[in-house]
Formats: structure tokens, sequence, C-alpha cells
């Protein structure tokens, strides 16, 4: 059997993306979802990393915005990249990795 492909991707509302798949199955996807779970090699190691103690946290101005997907791009035919408001660009997610959040 092969993997489900995307058919069609659209905005949806709150700047999240809805993407129908092959099998019939909807996914929606929320920019804090997909930026939380960024596959690029810094995102994954600052998640497995502890947490300093937050005394006062000091907010960028990037982070102050509400976060957006501020564009997307197939990675041939396997993965998109997305790219936030926040600047952050370099996580590349798999179709796979994209069913899997999906639900």
């Amino acid at each position: 059997m092969t993997q489900p492909t995307p058919q069609s991707i659209r905005r949806i509302a709150q700047g999240g993306i809805e993407i129908v798949w092959s099998d019939a199955a909807i996914g929606c996807y929320s920019p804090r979802l997909l930026r939380d779970a960024c596959p690029c090699a810094t995102c994954r190691e600052q998640r497995v990393q502890p947490a300093a103690p937050a005394l006062l946290p000091v907010l960028r101005p990037e982070e102050v915005a509400p976060l957006a997907i501020a564009g997307m791009k197939p990675v041939g035919q396997y993965a998109y990249s997305i790219e936030f408001s926040d600047g952050h660009s370099s996580g590349i997610y798999t179709l796979e990795y994209l069913r899997e959040l999906g639900g």
C-alpha cells in the first residue's frame, strides 16, 4: 500500500492549514503545532534539553506577534519546507510526518 499524498492544501482560520489526503483523511494544522513540532536539528535538540528555570522571561519582538505560516514550498515529492512569521524556516516536514501530526 502506498503512502497517502496531499490532494489539496489550503489556509484555514487562525493562519493554519488544512491538508486533504489521497485517502480522504483531512488534517488541520495550526502554526503553533507545526512550529512546536519542527523537525530541524536545532529544534529537536531544544526539545530534549531540560528547561532552564524561568525567573522573568524576556520576549523577542517576533515572539510578541501572533505566529503565522509565512510560506510553504514543496521539497521534491516527499516533503514541505515551512517558513514561519518568527523567521524560522529550516525544518523539512516529510509527508509521513505531516500525516502523523494531523492525526
